[in-house]
């Protein structure tokens, strides 16, 4: 813009061989040099159009059956103004299909906007979909339906179900959008939507700000907060950074949420607040400056300070706070509501209906809380309805579980207006925490000489439909539990963390990578947690899950624990040695970074987790394989060594996996109460007939013995 202002300058001003402009011509630049700095100035701030593609979570998965049906799911934020949508779908179909005949159809939201026949020719292949932006909404379902036909003759197709008609969809599949983004408002709640917002975060625009030296309330209340962010995003490769004052200038970021006591906040934040409103009170108050937008979180002690992160981490309040400023007392319910199921999980909320004929399946997300396990004992009833015009001798239904078939039912005439179905889940079958239900229509018609194209016949899956769960508290001192065991009840379970006293802008990191995951997991911001920057008493350390981090000169605890880390550090300190699974080369020693899940030394039906290395970098390097579900699942035992060249490895060590072997007992006897009832009715058999025995045989004894003596 200077460029323009030197050019009017020079105009105005200038006059040359005495020739004068006229004030035409000078009111006519004036308007021209305004329109030129508004458009330099304003209308480029978000007028280019941005992308962002979203990866659907599906996994490559295969439909078979003639007739296929697959769901998606995708968010769209409120502030983006959606200019074009594109659905790019990777597939692979049967390589006996008919290209002719087969056909795909995509719909969102349940009307259907596009069709095709699959090309041909073999292995995956990519589909561009545009789809009709006025069909999006916040949350989007977008459904794969068609008929794979595999030829039987000339001009003929083999219409029945067989192994040969099948759908594959790659992983990857995804949706880019294009829009614009709309600015953040100075509400509370549009601030939060724009930093929890997909977009944000993959961007890096997003950051959690603490003062340069934070108390141990300050971290709490900041991992808090963190804690609360991940549980809400739907990005699964990022993640918020939580930083210090004195490094949030070195990143990019234009939504930045300050976690400060008033005495520690900077001086261009606090000057915008009115003290009087902290008077017992905690301030959660948007602000923008230098084109950045600020949530102060804050408050004059730590305890109010804490109250006002849980209040930051209930995405149910955030979202409410139509205002720039929201003042919590130490009365406010900050509590994040739950829902008290009773082990009953609804299949649909809505009535789910397929249609036409042939193999139609239809699929169902279980997730119990992330701290428990099915047990022995599960079951689904199914209830559900189906049109009278098939043909009853072959049609039924299959519920399937992970793809493990459960039971099947005929389909009758009598019971098509009301029929129910429950089928028990096997003993013994091992589902985890996150499931599927599946239920299989086979309609058939009478006649299946033609291509399905009708909407008939249907069946439909009924809202009372449930699933009824039996589960177990996870009990294994493993990465295969982590970071469940440090989660009860979906929330924090009174977790202890000691930290180093002065931290570095890398220990801020692998504070980030530690709680990212386990705020993701916890479900609520009602658990007990706080930070040390000193080892905590030994009533403290008893009574908590704790976490460690550091190296054993910045965090005192870390060499108090050495003797019983599995990789232990040097006597000087200085390197990780090698053991009975690692050899280790003196200098490798000094930049491994390694994270132990330890039995606590304090209390022996507690966990511990250590994150150490030589070397502040070392012990980051270690956090980054517990920092996102798709790491952690790398790892099955209760080591993980990482180096700087990103080698990883994991390892086992502690022979009893178990961390409460009172409750292994339990639940052996729990699981085997019938056999051990049978044999206890055995062994009582056999003491009686025993018994039997014994005193026929001393009757017998004494008859003879009394026939003697009347001889």
């Amino acid at each position: 813009m200077e460029w323009w202002g030197i050019f009017v300058n020079k105009f105005f001003i200038n006059k040359q061989n005495g020739i004068k402009q006229s004030v035409i011509i000078k009111w006519f630049l004036i308007i021209i040099s305004v329109g030129v700095f508004f458009t330099f100035e304003v209308g480029d701030v978000h007028a280019a159009n941005q992308t962002y593609t979203q990866q659907f979570q599906n996994s490559t998965t295969t439909l078979s059956g003639q007739s296929v049906e697959s769901n998606m799911y995708f968010t769209k934020m409120e502030y983006w103004n959606v200019k074009n949508a594109t659905f790019n779908l990777n597939y692979q179909v049967s390589q006996l299909s008919s290209k002719q005949t087969s056909d795909i159809t995509v719909s969102i939201n349940g009307v259907k906007f596009y069709s095709f026949r699959p090309s041909n020719k073999s292995g995956f292949q990519t589909e561009q979909i545009k789809i009709p932006v006025s069909l999006l909404s916040g949350d989007n379902t977008l459904k794969i339906t068609g008929q794979i036909l595999t030829k039987k003759g000339k001009g003929n197709y083999q219409l029945a179900q067989t192994p040969a008609n099948w759908l594959t969809i790659k992983s990857g599949s995804n949706v880019n959008f294009e829009y614009q983004l709309k600015d953040a408002d100075n509400t509370v709640a549009s601030f939060y939507g724009h930093f929890v917002g997909q977009d944000t975060i993959a961007n890096q625009e997003s950051k959690i700000v603490t003062p340069n030296n934070a108390s141990s309330d300050e971290l709490t209340a900041a991992m808090i907060t963190l804690a609360g962010e991940a549980r809400v995003i739907t990005t699964a490769n990022e993640q918020i950074p939580v930083v210090k004052y004195s490094d949030m200038n070195a990143q990019s970021g234009n939504y930045i949420m300050a976690v400060m006591t008033y005495n520690h906040l900077p001086n261009n934040l606090k000057n915008k607040i009115d003290q009087s409103k902290l008077k017992n009170n905690a301030l959660v108050m948007t602000q923008y400056q230098n084109g950045k937008h600020y949530l102060v979180v804050t408050a004059k002690n730590g305890k109010l300070l804490k109250k006002a992160a849980r209040f930051v981490a209930n995405q149910e309040l955030m979202n409410e706070t139509n205002q720039s400023a929201e003042t919590i007392t130490s009365s406010t319910d900050t509590d994040s509501s739950s829902l008290h199921d009773n082990e009953k999980y609804k299949l649909t909320s809505s009535p789910d209906v397929v249609t036409g004929s042939g193999h139609r399946t239809t699929t169902y997300q279980i997730s119990l809380p992330n701290d428990r396990s099915n047990a022995d004992g599960s079951k689904v009833k199914l209830h559900f309805k189906y049109s009278k015009n098939m043909d009853f001798k072959n049609s039924l239904v299959t519920v399937y579980v992970n793809n493990t078939t459960l039971g099947s039912k005929k389909l009758t005439k009598s019971h098509a207006d009301g029929d129910e179905l429950t089928v028990d889940v096997p003993r013994g079958t091992a589902l985890g925490n996150s499931f599927t239900v599946q239920v299989a229509f086979d309609l058939e018609t009478n006649g299946n000489d033609n291509s399905d194209n009708s909407n008939t016949p249907w069946a439909q899956v009924e809202p009372s439909s449930r699933m009824i769960v039996k589960s177990e508290r996870s009990n294994d001192l493993l990465y295969t539990n982590y970071p469940t065991l440090f989660i009860k009840h979906q929330t924090y379970n009174n977790i202890a963390v000691v930290l180093p006293k002065r931290l570095s802008s890398v220990d801020y990191q692998t504070l980030t990578n530690v709680f990212n995951l386990i705020g993701s997991f916890a479900k609520s911001n009602t658990g007990n947690i706080q930070f040390y920057t000193h080892k905590p008493s030994n009533k403290v350390l008893a009574n908590s899950n704790v976490i460690v981090i550091g190296t054993p000169k910045s965090n005192k605890m870390i060499k108090d624990l050495n003797k019983d880390l599995y990789f232990k550090f040097s006597k000087n300190l200085t390197r990780i040695v090698s053991n009975e699974k690692l050899s280790i080369e003196k200098n490798y020693g000094t930049q491994v970074g390694t994270a132990q899940l330890l039995r606590s030394p304090y209390n022996k039906r507690r966990g511990m987790l250590v994150v150490t290395g030589a070397s502040n970098q070392a012990a980051y390097l270690a956090s980054t394989q517990i920092n996102f579900q798709k790491n952690i699942e790398q790892y099955s035992g209760d080591a993980i060594v990482v180096d700087q060249n990103n080698n990883h490895y994991g390892y086992r060590f502690k022979k009893d996996k178990a961390i409460n072997e009172s409750l292994v007992k339990k639940r052996f006897f729990d699981s085997n109460s019938q056999i051990i009832l049978y044999l206890g009715l055995i062994v009582l058999a056999l003491v009686a007939l025993c018994a039997v025995v014994i005193l026929i045989l001393k009757k017998q004894s004494l008859l003879n013995g009394g026939h003697k003596h009347e001889k």
